[in-house]
Order: C-alpha cells, then sequence, then structure tokens
C-alpha cells in the first residue's frame, strides 16, 4: 500500500503508531504490522521478523522513550523473531503468548513457528499490561494457533487483532495446531465484545469489525456446507476438493487452502458428521 511505505511510523490515533516490515508475501499481504502504543512509555507488539532496517525502523520510532513490554500475539516467523533484537535495544521484558515444545506436538508445519521465542512472562485471559494512559488485556483467541491472543485497549475500545481477523483476508488454519473448532469459537467470543476499531498483524484497520467479524463466521459455515455437499455425493480426497472449492486459486495458495479444508474436516470430524478413510473423506449421513 503505496500510502504506508515500510519503515515510515504511520499515527493511526493519539495512543497507537504503526510500523510495516518489508516482508511483502502471499501470506503477509503487505507485510506485518507492528504497532506502537503509548506516547511517554511504550509497548511494541508483534515487532515482526528480525530485518535490520525494521529493527532501525522501530528504534527511530521509539525515540529514546521507555519500553514496558514487547507483547507478542502469536510466534510465527513473521510476528515474533524480532523480539530478541528488540529487547536487546530496549531493556524491556517479553510478554504475551506462551511458547510450546514443537517436538512434542507431532508432524506440523515446523517452518513457520519461531523457535527460539522465549517470553519473559505468558500472558492468560485478562491479563494485563500498563503505561501512562494505556492498557493493554490479552484476549484468548485460540484458532489460527492454540496459543493466539489477541490485545484489546480500552481507553480507545480498540482491539489488536493479530492474525485471528485481518481485513484483507480471512486466517490459515492449519492442524494440528491450527483448529477450526477454537477459531469458530473465537469468532462468536468477539461477537460478544463492542470494540470500536481492530487493529490487524496484517492489512488495514477495521472500522466495522462486528460486521467483518459475523461475516468470517459466515464464509466458513459456507465452506464447511460446500464440503458436506461434496462428501454428500461421492468420497473425496482433499486435493479434489479444494478444485472444486476454490476454482482458480494460484498455485502457491493451494497448500494453504488444503490445510484450511482438513482444518475443517477434523472440526466436522469431531462432530460426527464426516468420517476418514484412507486419503479419502466421506459422509456420515
Amino acid at each position: 500500500m503505496a500510502e504506508h511505505p515500510t519503515g515510515i511510523p504511520i499515527q493511526l490515533e493519539p495512543l497507537v503508531v504503526r510500523v510495516l516490515a518489508p516482508n511483502a508475501s502471499p501470506y503477509t499481504y503487505t507485510g506485518t504490522q507492528t504497532h506502537i502504543v503509548g506516547m511517554t512509555d511504550l509497548a511494541v507488539i508483534d515487532p515482526g521478523p528480525d530485518d535490520s532496517g525494521h529493527i532501525e525502523a522501530l528504534r527511530r520510532a521509539i525515540d529514546s522513550r521507555p519500553v514496558k513490554a514487547i507483547v507478542v500475539t502469536h510466534h510465527h516467523r513473521d510476528h515474533s523473531p524480532a523480539t530478541r533484537s528488540l529487547q536487546s535495544l530496549t531493556g524491556a521484558p517479553i510478554v504475551g503468548a506462551a511458547p510450546f515444545d514443537l517436538a512434542d506436538m507431532g508432524a506440523r508445519a515446523d517452518a513457520s513457528f519461531d523457535a527460539a521465542y522465549e517470553p519473559d512472562r505468558v500472558l492468560s485471559e485478562g491479563d494485563t499490561v500498563t503505561g501512562t494512559g494505556w492498557t493493554l488485556e490479552a484476549i484468548a483467541t485460540p484458532g489460527h494457533t492454540s496459543n493466539h491472543l489477541a490485545f484489546a485497549l480500552p481507553e480507545m475500545k480498540a482491539l489488536f487483532s493479530g492474525d485471528h481477523v485481518m481485513g484483507w483476508s480471512t486466517t490459515i488454519v492449519s492442524p494440528p495446531d491450527g483448529n477450526m473448532t477454537a477459531y469458530m469459537a473465537s469468532l462468536e467470543k468477539l461477537m460478544g465484545r463492542d470494540d470500536r476499531i481492530y487493529y490487524p498483524g496484517h492489512g488495514e484497520a477495521i472500522d466495522k469489525p462486528q460486521r467483518l467479524v459475523r461475516g468470517m463466521l459466515g464464509h466458513r459455515k459456507q465452506r464447511e456446507g460446500q464440503i458436506l455437499r461434496l462428501l454428500g455425493k461421492s468420497a473425496l480426497a482433499i486435493p479434489a476438493m479444494v478444485e472444486r472449492m476454490y476454482v482458480g486459486l494460484g498455485a502457491q495458495l493451494v497448500p494453504a487452502a488444503e490445510r484450511s479444508v482438513l482444518a475443517h474436516l477434523y472440526d466436522l470430524q469431531a462432530r460426527g458428521l464426516v468420517i476418514e478413510e484412507g486419503e479419502t473423506w466421506r459422509t456420515t449421513a
């Protein structure tokens, strides 16, 4: 987005500044957005990839002000690796999403996780980080990852939604760590809140968040319906489902679509609606 170039601090409102990292891709859109909260002392949310230019842009934006916390929504490699460099610069504690041992979690997309992520303090639902004139409250929003957190800024009725809700695309839910049942429950949870605006990890700010979340719930239910209709006709493997469901999808995005369909299938299986037979799936009806 030309009006928000990488490395340039953009004041979104009095307590919120955004700095875009130079890691645009089909999965990160224009790049990871680091948000700086506060005026006299600060929190830095999702410092992003450990890119020297991005770290220098954050240093300039911080401008010698004390950093109370480096806050992490989840430890994918486009969100948390810069925590180490930023901690070296500022001395601030790394707080937020819990780490987990990838080796103990079975087959997963290890490449997307930041294995070196090590928080000084793990935050759970309702835990807070505070500074002068601001509060960040942890909201557990598992689904995209099992440890995903959003952070509410009640002074502005804003929510930093990480990758759980983004304005440019629905999030990837990739088993085994990504879980569609948890993702849907987290969306329902946000529907019960009255946040004025969301600041996501990727894409523009969302100024009608309830409408978007309602639409995301509807979209996922439509996908679920597509799967049940397809499998109601014949047993199918996941690649065949994706070919029918995502007409015209670019080849680079097919793996993500396959993971999303698998997440839906696991959710439907847990509800007794589909069963797995070798490489194919069918409905139980």
